[in-house]
């Protein structure tokens, strides 16, 4: 069994202070930075733009996670290219031309992802996870913090393993929604590769801990 990375998500950080939650991110040994970016139309809630991705990535050398839930990614991916971003992932669901989109997203030296809400089956994005570096399985139904793990979406990840081996692919496969200590062992032992924690990491005691926790070396792994 794999020893997933942690993406804590800085939705659910203090926007007084991410300085703040950003080396908390840091010192507690997470590997990315995850930043959800909404528009109020895709899914309810409005976020924050390209300029948070800009300041965040001046203040962090870790792997920045751009995750657009947004109508029309096209007319967007070139501000969050130009912020800094790592890995940018958008919506199978807002996109027609979604293989023209990934093209040009790595043509700009940056690493292209695809993701589903739940009611978006693995099949739909079969014809481009060959070309994707990330497959972002939403485990809850996107748009607000502090949501239930949707069991039937860890089958989702279990068949984008099946996929991935069966097309000779190598993306990473991400869990994002209700990622927490009690959840973590069910999303390992899936496959995840990747696990997004917002409200729970941030809300974390230990928030050290709690990363080890949910890569299942605290002890043991489950």
């Amino acid at each position: 069994m794999n020893i997933p990375l942690v993406a804590p998500s800085v939705l659910s950080g203090d926007f007084t202070d991410m300085g703040t939650s950003l080396d908390t991110i840091s010192r507690a040994g997470a590997d990315w930075v995850h930043l959800d970016i909404m528009d109020g139309h895709f899914v309810p809630p409005i976020t924050f733009g390209p300029h948070m991705v800009s300041a965040v990535r001046k203040r962090t050398q870790l792997i920045l996670d751009t995750h657009l839930m947004v109508d029309n990614p096209t007319a967007l991916v070139d501000d969050f290219i130009t912020a800094g971003t790592d890995y940018l992932t958008f919506h199978i669901e807002a996109v027609v031309h979604a293989h023209r989109l990934i093209q040009y997203i790595r043509d700009q030296n940056v690493r292209p992802g695809i993701a589903i809400v739940p009611s978006t089956p693995v099949s739909a994005v079969k014809e481009v996870l060959p070309m994707v570096d990330l497959l972002l399985i939403m485990t809850v139904n996107p748009g607000y913090g502090g949501q239930e793990l949707i069991p039937a979406c860890l089958r989702k990840v279990e068949e984008a393993v099946a996929l991935r081996r069966d097309l000779g692919a190598d993306f990473l496969i991400e869990a994002d929604g209700g990622i927490q200590e009690a959840t973590a062992p069910d999303a390992r032992r899936a496959g995840v590769d990747v696990m997004i924690s917002g409200s729970a990491f941030f809300s974390a005691q230990d928030p050290a801990a709690f990363v080890t926790t949910l890569k299942g070396v605290s002890g043991h792994i489950a």
